[in-house]
């Protein structure tokens, strides 16, 4: 199970009032991995397609997603970032990926 912090949550209701997509839901995705683990993706979706999940977690809107990704979300978090270097948006953070050794160790959790 995917968690979602109440910023983030706050951050993807405005999203989707801004672009006129209330009532819609979010598509999570697996968009393959890299050296600091799954990577995701993703987007406004109305309803799941045949054989997504149908996650409740957030209080206003539906997350879906396959089981594949499901599987690599466990125990994620969806974060709101607003970080001077890095930029403003989301952030799905793993805590169960410590790293790769292919980069030299200077990889881990996003």
């Amino acid at each position: 199970m995917v968690n979602i912090t109440p910023d983030a949550e706050k951050f993807i209701d405005e999203l989707l009032v801004k672009n006129e997509k209330s009532g819609w839901g979010i598509k999570v995705y697996l968009s393959g991995y890299a050296c600091s683990g799954p990577q995701f993706g993703m987007s406004f979706q109305q309803n799941p397609a045949e054989g997504e999940k149908v996650d409740e977690t957030a209080k206003s809107f539906n997350m879906f997603y396959d089981e594949e990704t499901e599987a690599a979300l466990k125990d994620c978090v969806i974060e709101f970032v607003d970080d001077p270097n890095f930029g403003t948006g989301l952030s799905i953070r793993n805590p169960n990926f410590s790293g790769c050794a292919s980069c030299g160790g200077g990889c881990g959790s996003y």
